[in-house]
Formats: C-alpha cells, sequence, structure tokens
C-alpha cells in the first residue's frame, strides 16, 4: 500500500517525488545524528528542528505533486508550481540544516552578517512558496476539476488555510519571535516545543499549513461515504468540519496572540 502511494507520487510528478524523498532521508539521517550531539539550541537538542522541518516538508510537497495531476493545464504554470516548489523547499531545509550543523538558530537569527543572510533567504522562499500557493488555489479555482465536488472543495479550502497559515508565518517574521510575551527558547512542550509559559503562534501556524493535507483528507473521506443521496448534504458536512477547524485555528492564534499558553506547565 505505502509502496504503491508513493510509486504514484513519482508518476504525478517525479521532481517533487525525488525532493520528498530527499527530505525523508535527510529526516531519518538527522534522526539517527542527534542522540550523539551533546549540544543544545533554545533549550532543545539542534536537531530537532529540521527534523520536523524536513518531514513536513516531505508531506508538503508529496501533497502538491498528488494534487498537480488532476490540473490540466496550463503547462508552464504546473512547471512553475513543480519546480517553484522544489527549489524554495531545498533551499529552506538547506539553511535550517547548515545553522543547527553550526549549532545556532536559523529563523530570526541576525546575530551576525552570515545568519541575517540566511535567514533573508528563507523569508524570500517563503514568499516564493506562497505566491506559487496562490497560483496553484487559482488554478483549482478557474478550471474544471475531474473529481467530486466535496474533494475539490477540501483541496481549494486546504489552500486558503495554507496561505492564512502563511500569512501568520510572515506575522511571527514581523514580531522577530514566536513566542508572545516572553523571549523564545524557555520551556516547552516535548518535540513541537510549544511555550509553556507564554503565548506561541506556532501552534496555529502549524494547523494553518497542515490543513493542506487534513482538509482534503476529510473531504475525500465523506465523498467515499453513502451518507447520503444528495451531494449537497455531503458538501454542507464538510463545510462544517472546515469552519470547525478554521475556528480552533482562530482561537490559537487569539490564545497565543494574548500571551497565553496552549498548555502552561
Amino acid at each position: 500500500m505505502i509502496r504503491e502511494f508513493i510509486a504514484e507520487i513519482f508518476r504525478r510528478d517525479r521532481l517533487l517525488g525525488v525532493v520528498g524523498g530527499a527530505n525523508l532521508a535527510l529526516f531519518v539521517l538527522m534522526l539517527c545524528i542527534a542522540p550523539f550531539d551533546t549540544r543544545t539550541v533554545m533549550g532543545i537538542n539542534p536537531w530537532i528542528k529540521p527534523m520536523k522541518f524536513a518531514f513536513s516538508i516531505a508531506v508538503y510537497v508529496w501533497t502538491v505533486a498528488w494534487f498537480l495531476k488532476y490540473l490540466r493545464g496550463p503547462r508552464w504554470a504546473l512547471r512553475m508550481v513543480s519546480w517553484g516548489v522544489s527549489g524554495a523547499m531545498v533551499v529552506e531545509i538547506a539553511c535550517i540544516t547548515v545553522q543547527a550543523a553550526r549549532g545556532t538558530t536559523s529563523h530570526y537569527n541576525v546575530a551576525t552578517p552570515f545568519n541575517a543572510a540566511i535567514f533573508g533567504l528563507m523569508g524570500g522562499m517563503i514568499v516564493v512558496n506562497t505566491l506559487l500557493a496562490v497560483l496553484l488555489l487559482s488554478l483549482f479555482v478557474m478550471q474544471r476539476v475531474d473529481v467530486d465536488r466535496v474533494y475539490l472543495w477540501g483541496i481549494r479550502l486546504g489552500l486558503v488555510l495554507l496561505l492564512l497559515g502563511s500569512a501568520e508565518g510572515m506575522g511571527m517574521i514581523l514580531h522577530g519571535a514566536h513566542t508572545v510575551g516572553m523571549p523564545d527558547g524557555g520551556p516547552g512542550l516535548p518535540l513541537v516545543n510549544w511555550s509553556t509559559q507564554a503565548g506561541d503562534l506556532r501552534s496555529a501556524h502549524l494547523l494553518g499549513l497542515h490543513a493542506f493535507q487534513i482538509l482534503p483528507l476529510a473531504a475525500y473521506g465523506l465523498a467515499r461515504r453513502k451518507i447520503a443521496s444528495a451531494n449537497g448534504r455531503r458538501l454542507a458536512f464538510f463545510f462544517a468540519f472546515a469552519l470547525a477547524y478554521l475556528g480552533v485555528t482562530i482561537l490559537l492564534f487569539l490564545q497565543a496572540v494574548h500571551g497565553h499558553a496552549l498548555v502552561r506547565l
């Protein structure tokens, strides 16, 4: 099952398939390295952050590859999304990995000209990726796509929330930190390292970005279930789920903005 899924990803877009596979391989490599590195960055092992990003990027680029197959063109736009997303994500994970290897932070690090250049380059790649996501959304809105209507709305709204999550990421860059009410680097939850003492914008950011996977999956599940003969009823169920998902994301954002930890320890 998994092998067939991966093979289908590569059939749909080989370049994005390779980038995703490379990030998963990097994730495994860093997972092996981390136990032998006794350094800490912001209170945690330096390889935890690039591991999270490598896995997340793999999921993201493979999702893009899966959805591109549904579009009829134009060919230049599909190639732009494929090559642009691939290039942006390769540069992004390279920057994060280099900084981890150096034993320093990647985001919000402007302590030296080199660190500032790395952070600026990462920000530029996120802008590129966001613009490509806008292009992808416009293609799914303007074209007739031969998939179930509920599933199509799952893709569209997943992209909308992805863009909202990206906008929040831009807000974090302008804020110069992901923590609200305390400096970055204090006590955090296991693995995700979200602050347990102050607000942390990363929780809402994560939900927004991965709506790109969660909403289409929910819509696909509803599309396959015969819960009603009318397609409109299944669509109503999905919109209710999407609205609830958006509501939770907004609540997490407001909680963080007001300096309240998701879980206070």
